[in-house]
């Protein structure tokens, strides 16, 4: 039997171990069906899908290295992550590794038409995921007003002090969590103000930082000199109130370590430009079949020029050459649309609907609850007919009691259920035809539908010295064309542009 590890996830907004044993149970119950055997599982507990800045996460993308299992086994695809850019990546160290992705409830075919599907489900999720978190503030509106903890890292310097409060609905005392002085580590966030605002640069207070144990970053040394709360400033929806968490730096030295921050963020600016690249996880070297990123370089009179480069070639392990930006992702774009035609599109819109009535019929989870809640009617209908039946009174106060609990069961089965049925993969032809016309149609510079056309559309992109292959969702067969060498088309490009030839960034 085929081993794999689960891994599992809840959000800060939803800390309960239910959501934890729900997704162990469908995970398992899909691993016994597929004759696969767990070995190990995975969990973070109140840990957000946007980033891959989690624990478990990360310890299994490490022992994925170690080749003791073949596959990593979610609930769903948003489980492993809500950023498609990350989820792609990650998703590629695994199969590196000989580890396959597994969803337990999208368990999509590895033919086109189930990539197809993949890609525009974990659309879907990225953008669920920007909705939900309007949703999630909203939610936490109330533990705002009163300043209670909503939430999130507590930073260096600061601790939670749980505290109780009345519940005047139901008379019952909640606990709370607010700010306090952390008096340990509190002269060390002191210290790393005092030194910034005295000329110490970022490295020196890191190295200042390692001396006590603590291993920051330069981004999250720059996100400690930036927090309000160390003035007393709770901000929850951009809106800030102040003398609300207790003080440990005092506002004037607050305020010149802004100015010496902004002054030196604006002088970074200049040295860099942020660029979307809309092929990351997507392009890959044809030569040693490494993922090539965005890189940028700078010529002469200080004009910056956009590449794609081999991971290997920045590593000196392989010697792939750079390509323009713009050149290759014009490319792709104009291929990926050339694809959508009439017949075409009819062609997906069918394979994609079956697809998906497929994984509706398959849902065992929604069976699963189907029965419960038949079990439940039928359990408080035989309630029902004992209590006609019954004159004693204990009796029918037991009965009664039971009733209730199933009642409340009840309610809890068609929650579940009405959640089930959100995440069902709804869809017609109709609407897949419209949404691959729309994408047809769609303006060719607009970076945003650039984005959308490629992530649907294509699986991967194979970037040879004087060829190209792409693979789309699509379609059985790799597209390939013949391309002009690197040197050819940076000569042409230098004649479009004042005949200066552009730089390559340093390897």
């Amino acid at each position: 039997m085929k081993p794999v590890v689960i891994y599992a996830r809840y959000s800060s907004h939803n800390q309960t171990e239910c959501s934890i044993k729900g997704q162990l149970k469908v995970c398992y119950e899909y691993a016994q069906k597929n004759k696969l055997t767990v070995i190990h599982e995975y969990i973070d507990r109140a840990e957000t899908g946007t980033n891959d800045n989690r624990e478990q996460f990360q310890q299994m993308l490490r022992d994925s290295e170690n080749k003791n299992f073949q596959g990593v086994l979610v609930y769903q695809l948003d489980r492993f992550a809500r950023n498609r850019i990350e989820s792609a990546i990650n998703e590629d160290k695994l199969n590196k590794n000989g580890v396959e992705l597994i969803s337990a409830k999208e368990n999509f075919s590895n033919d086109p038409s189930g990539k197809l599907l993949k890609g525009m489900i974990e659309s879907v999720n990225e953008y669920y995921s920007n909705e939900l978190s309007v949703k999630v503030k909203r939610g936490m509106g109330l533990n705002a007003d009163k300043y209670y903890y909503n939430g999130g890292s507590v930073p260096i310097g600061l601790k939670l002090e749980t505290v109780e409060e009345l519940n005047g609905a139901f008379g019952k005392k909640i606990k709370k969590k607010k700010f306090v002085i952390d008096e340990e580590t509190a002269p060390i966030v002191r210290k790393i103000f005092e030194m910034y605002n005295s000329g110490s640069t970022i490295v020196k207070i890191q190295q200042y930082l390692k001396t006590k144990g603590l291993k920051y970053s330069v981004c999250k040394v720059r996100t400690v000199l930036g927090n309000k709360k160390y003035i007393g400033i709770y901000t929850y929806n951009e809106i800030e109130t102040p003398n609300v968490i207790p003080q440990i730096i005092d506002n004037e030295l607050f305020e010149d370590v802004q100015k010496k921050l902004e002054k030196n963020k604006k002088s970074r600016s200049r040295l860099k430009t942020k660029t979307e690249y809309i092929l990351t996880t997507k392009l890959f070297c044809g030569n040693c079949k490494e993922m090539m990123v965005g890189v940028c370089g700078t010529s002469k009179n200080g004009k910056i020029y956009n590449y794609y480069s081999c991971n290997n070639s920045r590593k000196k392990k392989c010697h792939k050459q750079n390509i323009p930006k713009d050149y290759i992702e014009n490319i792709v774009v104009e291929r990926a649309r050339n694809i959508l035609t009439d017949e075409h599109i009819n062609e997906i819109a069918n394979r994609i609907y079956e697809l998906a009535q497929k994984e509706m019929n398959d849902n065992t989870n929604f069976k699963r609850l189907n029965k419960q809640l038949k079990e439940n009617e039928q359990q408080n209908k035989n309630l029902m007919d004992s209590l006609k039946m019954c004159n004693i009174d204990n009796v029918r106060q037991n009965i009664f009691a039971e009733m209730q609990k199933m009642e409340q069961q009840r309610k809890e089965i068609e929650k579940e259920l009405l959640l089930e049925g959100m995440q069902k993969i709804d869809i017609t032809v109709p609407e897949i035809k419209f949404f691959l016309k729309e994408m047809r149609s769609g303006k060719i510079d607009d970076k945003n539908y650039c984005k959308m056309l490629v992530n649907v559309l294509i699986y991967k992109i194979y970037l040879y010295d004087d060829n190209l292959t792409i693979i789309f969702n699509s379609q059985d067969k790799p597209y390939k064309e013949k391309i002009p060498s690197i040197g050819e088309i940076e000569a042409k490009l230098a004649v479009c542009s004042n005949k200066e030839c552009p730089a390559q960034p340093s390897q």
